[in-house]
């Protein structure tokens, strides 16, 4: 794989550098001069290197389908963590099994950037790395862990919903609603009130960029310094359709505890701006906020535009990509 040209931040997508910006070196790296390359070549291209990633994936404790590895920043170089040693950092490398495979990082790291600076949705710290053969990686800085080193809590909604592979089979994780993960967030967050909105407008974005696996594991709760919980910061944003032909929905029971539709989607086939009206409705949140909250989602967002554009995909997946979004949106408005 030949390198790519770097001219936008890997971490902000910001225009005009050819390492990470200042600002993603302060968010990511606590301002260390970290590059963008990592020490390693790919798995694919190294025996050596696959040993060590191998060997690795035995210490790390993230769960999920996709390749996971372990990473601790030492010095101003990210390296795989050692036996014995805490990583701060997870990488995911090209996956495998999904069409357009390359792509997964750049998708990733560009929705969740989106997620961040456009719609103001707290996200995990994130950029886009390259292995010595120019082969892109997706990196993120772990919200878990605390400067201490120990770990916060973290539940995923799976655990808070008791649900296993024991309980529900090897797709458990998809064995829900979103009205129902609404009941767990009124259940166990003292400030639900407030949580409940951030967990609507994450819904709502992934319903727009078409995060078609948004499940049970990939919303969490975090322990906070008095020992309460919050909605964890968004992570595993992606725009599922690029990959896979998918659902509109992670969860298979879809937004609703029951078999709720509105004229719209019983008209079309897809949720409309009165579904997630009548979905936040049913979690708690007054019409007059779920208005509000709604509305950047329904207008057009040029930032949206502008960040794809300068984004790693390619330019048919940019395409792509801008094309999806502007369906669902419309869908929304419809």
């Amino acid at each position: 794989m030949n390198f790519p040209k770097i001219e936008n931040c890997p971490g902000t997508l910001a225009q005009g550098f050819e390492t990470y910006s200042p600002i993603a070196l302060r968010r990511l790296f606590k301002g260390r001069q970290v590059s963008h390359i990592l020490p390693y070549v790919a798995a694919k291209d190294s025996e050596d290197t696959e040993e060590k990633f191998m060997e690795n994936r035995k210490r790390i404790s993230i769960s999920g389908v996709q390749e996971k590895l372990s990473l601790i920043l030492i010095k101003n170089q990210l390296r795989l963590t050692q036996l014995g040693e805490h990583g701060t950092y997870i990488l995911k490398p090209i996956p495998r099994d999904v069409k357009n495979i390359d792509a997964v990082p750049a998708n990733e790291h560009l929705t969740m950037q989106i997620a961040r600076q456009v719609y103001g949705i707290t996200t995990a710290e994130n950029a886009l790395v390259f292995f010595e053969s120019g082969e892109p990686a997706y990196l993120t800085l772990r919200f878990d862990v605390r400067a201490d080193g120990s770990n916060w809590r973290k539940e995923d909604f799976a655990s808070l919903a008791g649900k296993s592979k024991d309980t529900g089979g090897p797709d458990y994780k998809y064995h829900s609603s979103n009205e129902e993960m609404g009941s767990l967030i009124r259940q166990y967050v003292p400030a639900w009130r407030v949580e409940i909105e951030k967990y609507f407008r994450l819904v709502v974005f992934n319903y727009l960029f078409s995060n078609g696996d948004a499940h049970l594991k990939n919303y969490g709760l975090l322990e906070t310094a008095q020992g309460d919980f919050i909605l964890s910061p968004a992570y595993d944003l992606l725009n599922t359709k690029l990959h896979v032909n998918d659902t509109d929905f992670g969860l298979n029971g879809g937004l609703f505890a029951d078999t709720y539709k509105s004229a719209s989607w019983k008209k079309n086939g897809h949720a409309g701006a009165a579904d997630f009206v009548e979905f936040g409705k049913r979690i708690g949140i007054p019409l007059k906020r779920i208005e509000k909250l709604l509305s950047p989602f329904l207008i057009r967002q040029e930032l949206v535009e502008l960040l794809t554009t300068q984004s790693y995909l390619s330019d048919t997946l940019k395409r792509s990509y801008l094309l999806y979004y502007n369906k669902k949106r419309n869908l929304l408005n419809g």
